[in-house]
């Protein structure tokens, strides 16, 4: 077990997050308590110690509202209650208690884009009719054409299709996501006091901070007519290199950061402040915007988590993201894998330029992937984004090494974006399989039955209770680069060093600690220092092909 007593210090300190490590929790996923093959919050504080003993400062849980997994739980018809398949607010009370108890922090979602079709305003919305009050919490508009038979306008989903679904007395309906996800209509002064409410409900049980969920998207432009895009992938994230800041119709626009420093005013009047990161798929100059300390204080760094394995692109990334942070007097956050995309000790393995899905559809097998080299270079990542300033964000079973499984049997598929684009797109699934905690056992240890999505028998070979105690294992590895990260972590700056070889990364941080991370095909000298912490064994001396070391003097 890892010592806590310096995380117990750190965590009186308001600002713990700012160079914190966060383990994200997919709760069904995660642990199964009582056997119905899904993840629950009894499981979650079942294995906390794990966490505890892991080194990471706080948790992050994914969706635990009621939903009925139109999207894995993002569809939210109660804000502020669990769903009963995965316990009772009592059951998350003393999760929190527990995590607290072994000096973890909690971070918990809000989804305050949209809503559940069972949301109790939308199926009053639904009975109220055009022009009701209980519409306008929503976006509803009458539909174009001689009937109103056509959409208010050409917006496109994120999962495929049209945003807008037509409801029997004819009007449409809003839904950026799935059609069981109807956009709230932020304009609507009830819809923001309720988030209000939701904010204090959750901080008055103890929650450390939140992860906001597509931040980016909740103010519209609604001005009539609406304004079509003209092109399809206008609709995608993408699309803001091409538009003015701010002026995209639904996504990234000004008016979103007064809900922002309005919620900053409530989180702060706690004590000690709670924080907040905002998932927003944005480019870095607007992403700096809601990591402002007055909003949410903290934003999500996509651009590191889809920058290839080269060293110029990443240097790149990290010095553009390190200043991102500095001008918003934020701390820069690093994310490697997390429940949207394919894991990365599989993607980093992938020739450039593969098109993920369509390797997702080929079962994985166009190209194929050497889990071994995939696992090399995941530890390597690993190291590099650890030694980074800044918070880092873990998803669960990275410390394990987990690969994705994309050869999932179409047949038991859960992401609707697989029935929604027809069959095109396969989905997130791969990366949300439930994690192996032993070695054998009808699911691996998640849970006294069967699991939700199917366990490939690899996982057997990756399960915690293989690599516990392990020498060389990447359970240990994490493990021992979390418990040194503390001891050595001092200061947000890195010095890059001028005289890197080409393909390696090379640079200082606080007390003479350094990283060389060897992203070339070639083993590299390996500069003066004692070893403190390597991600694969050294060849005669030298640092190997994708792997990183951490030196001390």
């Amino acid at each position: 077990m890892t010592d806590r007593s310096t995380l117990d210090l750190s965590s009186r300190d308001p600002d713990w997050w700012r160079q914190a490590v966060v383990y994200q929790i997919y709760p069904r996923s995660f642990a199964d308590a009582d056997g119905d093959g899904l993840g629950d919050l009894r499981g979650i504080t079942r294995r906390l110690t794990h966490l505890a003993g892991l080194g990471v400062d706080a948790l992050w849980l994914s969706p635990f509202y009621p939903s009925e997994l139109a999207d894995g739980g993002y569809d939210v018809a109660d804000p502020r209650g669990v769903d009963p398949r995965l316990g009772t607010l009592d059951d998350f009370d003393a999760l929190a208690a527990e995590a607290h108890r072994l000096g973890l922090k909690v971070i918990v979602d809000i989804v305050p884009n949209h809503s559940s079709h069972r949301h109790p305003w939308f199926q009053e919305a639904l009975y109220a009719g055009p022009g009701s009050a209980a519409r306008d919490r929503y976006v509803f508009r009458d539909g174009r054409g001689e009937h109103g038979e056509l959409p208010p306008s050409d917006w496109q989903s994120v999962f495929g299709g049209s945003a807008w679904k037509r409801v029997p007395d004819g009007q449409w309906y809003l839904h950026l996501f799935a059609p069981e996800q109807p956009d709230l209509n932020w304009e609507n002064q009830e819809v923001r006091a309720d988030y209000r409410t939701t904010l204090r409900f959750w901080s008055d049980r103890g929650v450390d901070g939140f992860r906001i969920d597509v931040a980016h998207a909740l103010v519209k432009d609604l001005s009539e007519p609406l304004r079509d895009l003209g092109r399809p992938e206008l609709s995608r994230e993408a699309a803001l290199t091409e538009l003015p800041p701010g002026t995209h119709p639904f996504y990234d626009r000004d008016d979103v950061h007064e809900i922002y420093r309005d919620w900053r005013k409530i989180l702060d009047a706690y004590r000690p402040p709670r924080m907040a990161v905002a998932e927003a798929w944005v480019p870095g100059a607007r992403r700096a915007l809601y990591a402002r300390p007055d909003e949410l204080g903290q934003a999500f760094n996509f651009e590191y988590l889809e920058a290839g394995w080269d060293a110029g692109e990443l240097r790149q990334v990290i010095t553009d993201s390190l200043a991102t942070a500095r001008a918003a007097g934020a701390s820069a956050t690093w994310v490697l894998s997390n429940h949207d995309v394919v894991r990365h000790a599989t993607r980093l393995t992938l020739p450039p330029g593969t098109d993920l899905n369509a390797w997702l559809l080929s079962g994985g097998h166009a190209p194929a992937v050497d889990e071994a080299a995939g696992l090399r270079r995941a530890r390597a990542a690993t190291l590099l984004m650890l030694a980074l300033p800044g918070s880092a964000y873990v998803y669960q079973g990275e410390e394990l090494g987990l690969p994705e499984v994309a050869d999932l049997p179409t047949e038991v598929l859960q992401d609707p974006i697989w029935e929604q684009t027809g069959h095109v797109r396969k989905g997130r699934d791969g990366c949300r399989v439930p994690l192996p905690w032993t070695t054998a056992g009808p699911s691996y240890g998640f849970g006294p039955g069967g699991a939700w999505l199917p366990q490939p028998p690899g996982f057997a070979a990756y399960a915690v209770e293989a690599q516990d105690g392990v020498e060389g294992s990447t359970l240990e590895l994490y493990r021992t680069a979390l418990r040194l990260r503390r001891k050595l972590l001092d200061g947000e700056e890195l010095t890059w060093a001028a005289d890197a070889p080409e393909g390696v990364l090379r640079f200082d941080r606080c007390e003479g600690w350094r990283c060389v991370a060897n992203l070339s095909g070639e083993a590299v000298e390996l500069p003066a220092g004692e070893v403190l912490l390597s991600s694969a064994p050294l060849e005669d001396g030298r640092v190997g092909p994708d792997t990183t070391v951490w030196l001390g003097r």
